[in-house]
């Protein structure tokens, strides 16, 4: 079963939602952000969120250590011995023990953790009730370091595939206050949001761009985090920004003379800038009186449904229901794209 990142996100709210503590295995390619969909979806349930990288671990790790428990003090040859489970596994509360890099450890460590996942114990340790155990690996076809997994284990999952989409890595960028210009330029260049090259330490993918967004922001270069051919692309890109319309002075109300860029990177950047500057209900309006005004229907989609899911993310769908009244143009607008403002 592939899913995009946001629709894997309601997937695995459903399995809490509904109690379901059914093992769960996310796949997908390196870099595209599965133990941050996870710990993502364990902060918005309020759940507790245990990331363990089994590659990095022996089975020991796991199991614990055998400690000698002696039937008394004249025969200390003649006891049992305990497994004393490591510290890092949960003991209470509720919460989501992910095990990531799972196909990567030997097989003897996912020996270990087919008991945990299976029994939901390994030696004396038992997870408690309310913790769910998902996992997540790379795939065979993305030659990472990884191992057959074996039969009963897989057969103990629910198998869930995620690929890279655009649209989720732009709502995980607005929410989380990525660069303007990394978002704008991606906008432009989908494509290179994920391309795995093997020949290169650094290559686009989410997780990369958003190390590249923070090096931006820096002034620092992002050749080290995406790779040379994505960073002189993104570094032509800039220009762009050298002929943007004064998006300051849009969303201020200001922008009657002001016209809709002709080139395409510029009309990307320009909507994507206005996105991110409405901050409030009344910019928000400004803005959406601006670009109906003077561009084209699908730029003004564009903008409504990047702002739509900006604004239900910070409560605010009720305040531009209220705005949208005083604007008989935006309002049927805002009908003919209902389905946005309702999913």
């Amino acid at each position: 079963m592939t899913l995009k990142p946001i629709e894997l996100v309601t997937y695995l709210d459903k399995l809490i939602h509904h109690r379901l503590f059914i093992s769960t295995m996310i796949w997908g390619p390196p870099g595209i952000g599965k133990s941050s969909i996870v710990a993502q979806v364990a902060q918005k349930s309020g759940l507790n969120f245990i990331d363990i990288r089994l590659s990095q671990l022996a089975p020991t790790d796991l199991r614990g250590l055998p400690v000698a428990i002696p039937d008394s003090k004249t025969k200390p040859q003649s006891g049992t011995s305990a497994w004393y489970p490591p510290e890092f596994l949960p003991r209470q509360g509720r919460g989501i023990l992910f095990l990531d890099e799972l196909n990567m450890a030997p097989p003897a460590m996912q020996g270990v953790a087919q008991q945990l996942i299976l029994d939901r114990k390994v030696g004396n340790y038992q997870v408690p009730e309310d913790w769910y155990i998902w996992a997540a690996g790379n795939r065979k076809e993305d030659r990472a370091s990884v191992f057959e997994m074996p039969a009963p284990l897989a057969n103990r999952f629910l198998h869930l595939s995620v690929s890279s989409d655009f649209n989720s890595f732009k709502a995980y960028a607005f929410s989380r206050g990525l660069a303007e210009q990394v978002v704008s330029f991606l906008s432009f260049r989908p494509n290179l949001l994920h391309k795995l090259n093997l020949n290169e330490p650094a290559w686009p993918s989410p997780r990369s761009w958003e190390m590249a967004s923070q090096l931006y922001q820096a002034g620092l270069d992002i050749e080290s985090a995406v790779g040379e051919g994505a960073a002189a692309e993104f570094k032509a890109y800039l220009k762009v920004y050298e002929q943007l319309p004064n998006l300051d002075e849009i969303v201020a109300g200001n922008g009657a003379a002001i016209p809709f860029p002709q080139e395409p990177s510029c009309r990307f950047a320009t909507t994507i800038g206005l996105t991110i500057r409405s901050q409030t209900p009344e910019y928000a309006l400004k803005a959406f009186q601006w670009l109906i005004e003077k561009a084209a229907t699908e730029w003004v989609q564009l903008f409504a449904s990047d702002l739509v899911g900006s604004m239900r993310r910070q409560g605010q769908l009720g305040s531009l229901a209220v705005l949208k009244r005083q604007e008989p143009r935006l309002g049927s607008f805002m009908q003919e794209f209902r389905d946005i403002i309702l999913e």
